[in-house]
């Protein structure tokens, strides 16, 4: 992630290194995805575990426009923003009571809602899809599969010659790390591997942002 978000500032995409960079960034938005399905699955309270992801979407909020954008309060809200409202789509077909076409109207306004946000419409239909197929495993790594293929496709800047958007091939690669690279167990219920994402996501991307105001690159 991090060092997608600093290629995205310092390395061109047209240099190997800046694909290389971008390469190993597109991981990160598929691995989300699957684990906040994970971490819905496996978390001990529901409510604390959306409050959290509420919470750091807002505090995340002015660190990723002023990085994205230059301003810091414009509609441009990071990753975090948009798995808070994967972590809703899930929890209205776990635990809403309304039919099912009123929870697919529900779930169409999110995608919309999720837009200005990083990893957009992807972080909520991709855990959601994994949540609800968890019982079967053939279906559940198609669909991943599937959905990746197509956010890299969607990820390909078909304005510019191919090879600069060849880093986009890590978006599908997530799902064969994750299929045999899996052991399916809960992580670590330290703090520290608790906080540290939370904390970590917003203060790097305050850093680069300033660093990017400092050095007046692109602002």
């Amino acid at each position: 992630m991090v060092i997608d978000h600093v290629a995205a500032v310092y390395v061109p995409a047209e240099l190997l290194v800046g694909q290389l960079m971008r390469f190993v960034g597109c991981l990160t938005g598929p691995c989300m995805a699957f684990f906040l399905a994970e971490g819905y699955l496996h978390t001990r309270d529901l409510r604390k575990y959306g409050l959290r992801l509420a919470i750091f979407a807002l505090i995340s909020w002015p660190p990723f426009s002023l990085f994205q954008t230059g301003r810091a309060l414009f509609p441009a809200f990071g990753v975090i923003y948009t798995l808070f409202l994967g972590y809703l789509a899930i929890l209205l077909w776990d635990k809403g009571r309304m039919a099912k076409g009123w929870k697919t109207v529900c779930t169409v306004l999110l995608c919309l809602v999720s837009m200005p946000g990083d990893w957009a419409v992807f972080d909520v239909l991709c855990p959601l899809l994994l949540f609800l197929n968890r019982d079967r495993p053939g279906r559940k790594w198609k669909l991943f599969a599937l959905l990746a293929v197509l956010m890299m496709l969607l990820a390909v800047d078909w304005g510019k010659p191919l090879w600069t958007s060849a880093y986009v091939l890590g978006i599908p690669l997530v799902v064969i790390l994750l299929r045999y690279g899996y052991n399916g167990l809960p992580g670590s219920k330290k703090p520290f591997h608790k906080w540290v994402f939370y904390i970590f996501y917003p203060a790097h991307l305050l850093i680069l942002a300033l660093l990017r105001w400092h050095f007046a690159i692109g602002f």
